[in-house]
């Protein structure tokens, strides 16, 4: 399924359908996002909202419509893809470091109350991953422009591998795990 996640009725037409064609949704991670690099003296409202909509309201919509069928089978996982940006501004702007932030105080928001229901939310913050255009490199070395302490930048696979790990915890909740090779200290 593809669609635009800019649009308020696209999360519940993604839901029901699969819903319809699954039985239900178990897992929810919301992983669709926009990065237009601009200063915030060049953020217009149209690119405030367009990033909004997309980074910050599809992933509440499209949480609210999954949790109250994870809460009556007692079971579920949400993972919302942040960005170290929630935590330090970033390099893309403010409007996707204010999305970003937005996400985590929607999940600590959920957590809290659904997490007695067999609910985890949380978000994975990843940084300066390889073959992706959300971090500050050299468009020909790939070299980043910022010093990593593991030495290198991250792989796909390695954020993959985050995720599932913190999909398979149900005793993990209420929680922004970074990875991002040690550049941030938290």
């Amino acid at each position: 399924m593809s669609a635009d996640l800019g649009d308020s009725a696209t999360p519940a037409r993604l839901v029901d359908q699969a819903t319809h064609e699954l039985g239900g949704v178990d897992i929810l991670v919301a992983n669709a996002g926009t990065a237009t690099v601009a200063p915030w003296q060049d953020v217009d409202l149209e690119l405030w909202n367009t990033t909004l909509a997309v980074n910050l309201t599809a992933p509440f919509l499209l949480a609210q419509r999954v949790m109250p069928q994870m809460i009556e089978r007692r079971f579920g996982r949400v993972l919302f893809m942040s960005s170290v940006a929630a935590l330090n501004g970033g390099v893309v702007g403010a409007h996707y470091a204010a999305s970003k932030a937005g996400l985590h105080g929607l999940l600590h928001h959920l957590a809290s109350r659904v997490a007695a229901d067999g609910v985890t939310v949380n978000a994975l913050a990843p940084a300066l991953i390889a073959d992706t255009r959300m971090l500050p490199a050299d468009p020909n070395t790939g070299d980043a422009a910022l010093p990593i302490p593991v030495g290198r930048l991250g792989h796909p696979s390695e954020v993959a591998d985050m995720a599932m790990a913190m999909l398979s915890n149900g005793y993990l909740t209420n929680k922004v795990v970074t990875l991002d090779g040690g550049w941030l200290p938290r």
